[in-house]
């Protein structure tokens, strides 16, 4: 028997040939912590979901479900480690097919193809313990977004191998809009899927361990794309990781959201490509030269120190753990299995060093990411990369901003003066400084830090009759009704046609 099911391929077709590979002979060497896993359903209740094997028809609140990869302690471990078995039983659930016996696994879901090879993984031991107890310690995170129309643990290796090496590994499912179902990579499945991207931002901060400003994103295929237009709208994320990610490829689709706006995405970013498509396959599949070379999304970043890695071994669906394991090989163009799985692991500790470098501030590892390959051990038919520094913005109001909110707006003037020695262009604009002061100066928590912005404008701006003003009604809000009539008054001089310091004074003197 074989569910038959559609799927919508975004960028290549298949000439199958049967692999073999195995997690044993990936050959990772993972970390020194132990790694728990545990998988969930979490609610949306903004968003509708009709689920597919209901049958009723019945509309529910999108169901999220996630997967997780931890550091554990090994103590009182009374679990055993997952098989890779355990995992499809989470693609079961993700796919609406969580009844589904287990002996037609390989027959239903077309993906994973009913091979002796791929009956063999099943029974893989893995290195996770199913609700392992986390380690009482925070750690950075990574928030991995699948790719299209996949499974939540379609890269479980990699994960295993980030989480040992001490990060949390946070990921849900590929799917559309209103059901299972993408419509075919449009903007809308993008869209869809950055929400539920924001949705894991947002369950991360009910974990205690999670240290909730190392966060990075990391995504696979269309996953890719919809991580960069997350980055664009969240400011909390710190590093982009991109496994042969489409933005590469569907930079359109990622052009016609109304969040794209490509100077905003200025954290570093690093994309790992598949080899160069040959031109047999291009012309058979019908598949434009153009993305062989054209990756509009890199040339065009301006603020992001940029890494673009080719790995010249693998083909697309070799940057998961799932098309390693399970995908048929392409006689075409795919490598020897022996190729692939090697170039699998150089991924997976490529991504580590990217990772430790991004949040982890490793020195080693920034090293690593800076140098060329060849430099690092690793010949250029194997692994090529291009680079490209950020372009240093301005320094403007909202880094100043930053740091007078870091010292809790004191001693603004001389914090002023020392970045205006360094940063002669910086221009506080009268009527940001006058605003911030108001919203202060009326917060009973943040009065005093109110006057001290005040004072900092009336610095800058000597002769602002508006400014006097405003300072006085933080005096008068505050009740200092003598220093009140002041600043009136000194607005008054500057400005005698004051009808709010008339009126006020005439208030006070009365």
């Amino acid at each position: 028997m074989r569910k038959i099911i559609l799927i919508t391929l975004i960028l290549f077709k298949v000439c199958i040939v049967i692999g073999q590979t195995s997690l044993k002979a990936i050959n990772l060497k993972n970390g020194d912590y132990v790694i728990g896993f545990k998988h969930y359903t979490a609610v949306d209740s903004t968003r509708n979901y009709l689920v597919h094997n209901n049958f009723n028809n019945q509309i529910t609140n999108r169901p999220i479900p996630i997967s997780i990869w931890y550091p554990a302690t090994s103590k009182n471990n009374s679990s055993s480690k997952l098989t890779v078995l355990d995992y499809l039983e989470v693609l079961k659930e993700e796919e609406e097919w969580k009844n589904l016996p287990n002996y037609f696994l390989l027959d239903w879901f077309p993906y994973l193809w009913n091979t002796p090879e791929n009956k063999a993984h099943l029974s893989e031991k893995t290195i996770a313990f199913l609700n392992a107890k986390p380690l009482n310690k925070k750690f950075p995170v990574v928030v991995y977004a699948p790719s299209y129309q996949a499974s939540s643990i379609e890269n479980f290796a990699l994960f295993e191998y980030l989480a040992s090496n001490g990060f949390i590994v946070i990921s849900s499912p590929s799917r559309g809009t209103d059901t299972r179902w993408l419509e075919g990579g449009t903007t809308k499945d993008m869209e869809t899927q950055s929400r539920d991207i924001e949705f894991l931002l947002n369950e991360i901060r009910k974990y205690g361990t999670i240290d909730l400003d190392k966060i990075a994103l990391m995504g696979f295929s269309f996953g890719g794309l919809s991580n960069a237009i997350t980055a664009m709208k969240n400011k909390k994320i710190r590093a982009l990781v991109s496994l042969d990610g489409t933005e590469r490829y569907n930079y359109a689709v990622l052009e016609k959201s109304p969040f794209f706006e490509i100077d905003k995405l200025d954290i570093p970013y690093i994309h790992f490509a598949q080899k160069e498509i040959p031109e047999e396959v291009l012309k058979s599949d019908n598949i434009p030269a153009e993305l062989n070379y054209k990756f509009q999304l890199y040339d065009s970043l301006s603020y992001s120190n940029a890494h673009s890695y080719r790995f010249h071994n693998l083909t697309h669906s070799y940057f998961s753990s799932f098309g390693v394991l399970f995908a048929n090989r392409d006689k075409r163009q795919d490598k020897s299995d022996a190729e692939i799985m090697v170039s699998y692991k150089l991924l997976s500790e490529h991504t580590l060093q990217f990772l430790d470098a991004t949040l982890k501030n490793d020195d080693d590892a920034k090293l690593f990411i800076e140098n060329n390959p060849n430099k690092n051990g690793f010949p250029e038919n194997l692994i090529s990369k291009t680079m490209k520094t950020a372009v240093k913005k301005e320094f403007d109001y909202k880094d100043f901003n930053d740091l007078a909110l870091k010292q809790d707006y004191e001693n603004l003037i001389p914090l002023y003066q020392k970045i205006l020695t360094k940063h002669p262009k910086l221009k506080l604009e009268e009527g940001m400084l006058n605003t911030l002061g108001l919203r202060m100066s009326f917060s009973p928590s943040m009065h005093k830090q109110g006057i001290n912005v005040f004072l900092l404008a009336l610095h800058i701006y000597p002769k602002s009759a508006n400014l006097y003003d405003s300072l006085a009604e933080a005096c008068f809000y505050k009740k200092d009704f003598q220093k009140a009539i002041a600043n009136y008054e000194k607005s008054l001089e500057l400005n005698p046609e004051n009808q709010n310091a008339i009126d006020r004074l005439k208030q006070l003197r009365e």
